[in-house]
């Protein structure tokens, strides 16, 4: 199984299972065993970055969770909250996709419903952070010090 090497700073044990001719990864948030796709690739870099690289607690970090969009169901690819509260919503791309104003527009429609005050869209190789505020979306270069926040 060849994975690409994602533009994280650190490096996470991740634990991998094989099933017949499946690859499957384990999710420490939902413990369970996912199937390996690109964009789950992605996500599970996320999760273990705020896990292990930033410190979050695991009940801190909802994936895949259902929000209802102009009378559609969607999905939320990773949320982390503060104390209950939206915080920063991510939205996971696997890594051949181009991160374009139309990928970024998708995440700012989920964030219509989620109110969460930072987003972040990424395909592991690039990622996009936003600040929301009323005045709509600044744009900020991505940094582990955008992420610090009051636990």
């Amino acid at each position: 199984m060849e994975l690409p090497k994602l533009n994280f700073a650190d490096e996470y044990n991740f634990k991998f299972r094989k099933d017949k001719d499946k690859f499957f990864i384990h999710d420490p948030v939902r413990k369970s065993w996912l199937l390996l796709t690109p964009e789950e690739w992605v996500r599970q870099h996320w999760i273990h970055y705020f896990l292990f690289s930033k410190g979050f607690a695991a009940s801190a970090l909802i994936t895949e969770q259902k929000i209802e969009l102009n009378k559609t169901l969607k999905r939320i690819d990773l949320l982390v909250t503060l104390r209950t509260q939206p915080e920063i919503l991510i939205e996971c791309k696997a890594p051949q996709i181009r991160l374009t104003e139309k990928t970024f527009e998708q995440c700012a429609r989920y964030n219509s419903v989620i109110h969460a005050s930072k987003i972040i869209l990424s395909n592991g190789l690039q990622h996009i952070y936003a600040d929301y505020s009323e005045n709509g979306y600044i744009f900020r270069p991505f940094s582990s010090d955008n992420i610090n926040l009051s636990r």
